[in-house]
C-alpha cells in the first residue's frame, strides 16, 4: 500500500531577509523555523533543506541495511548513521556523505561494507536523490 507524508512551509518576505516555518503535518511532531541564513551560514536555531534531506537520508539508509543485514541472516545490533548534506550558494547540493557504524555479532567488514553499498544504492531516498554525488564510509564498531 503506498503512503503519502505531508509538509508545508509559510514564507514571508525575500529569500535574503524573509523567514519561513516548516510544519510536518502527517506526523504532527512540529514547526521548525528556515530561513536563508540558516541554509547559507550558520544553523543558528534553526533548519534548512539540507538538513531535513540529512535527516531523511540517514534514517531511509538505517532501514534499508538494517532490513539487507536480517534478510542475510545478521541482523544488527545497533547501525548509527550520519548524513553530510554539503550546500554550496549558487551550486546546490554539492553531494551527500553517508557514514554508518555497526554492531553486527559475526559479521566481518568486508560483508559489512558491502551490505552497507547495497542500501546506500538501494533505499527510496539514495534513489530519489540520483541527481547527486552520495558517498559512504562505513565500519563495525
Amino acid at each position: 500500500m503506498a503512503t503519502t507524508r505531508q509538509a508545508h512551509t509559510v514564507w514571508e518576505g525575500d529569500l535574503l531577509k524573509g523567514t519561513g516555518t516548516v510544519t510536518f503535518d502527517s506526523s504532527g511532531i512540529g514547526d521548525y523555523p528556515v530561513s536563508w541564513p540558516s541554509r547559507a551560514e550558520k544553523a543558528n536555531g534553526k533548519t534548512s533543506p539540507e538538513e531535513l534531506i540529512a535527516a531523511a537520508h540517514s534514517s531511509c539508509f538505517s532501514m534499508a541495511l538494517s532490513n539487507g543485514l536480517a534478510k542475510a541472516g545478521s541482523p544488527a545490533t545497533r547501525l548509527n548513521t550520519q548524513a553530510d548534506v554539503t550546500f554550496q550558494p549558487g551550486e546546490g547540493i554539492t553531494g551527500i556523505h553517508i557514514t554508518v557504524q555497526g554492531e553486527i555479532p559475526g559479521m566481518d567488514e568486508a560483508d559489512f561494507v558491502k551490505a552497507a553499498e547495497d542500501a546506500k544504492a538501494n533505499c527510496p531516498v539514495s534513489q530519489a536523490l540520483t541527481g547527486t554525488t552520495i558517498t559512504l564510509t562505513a565500519s563495525l564498531a
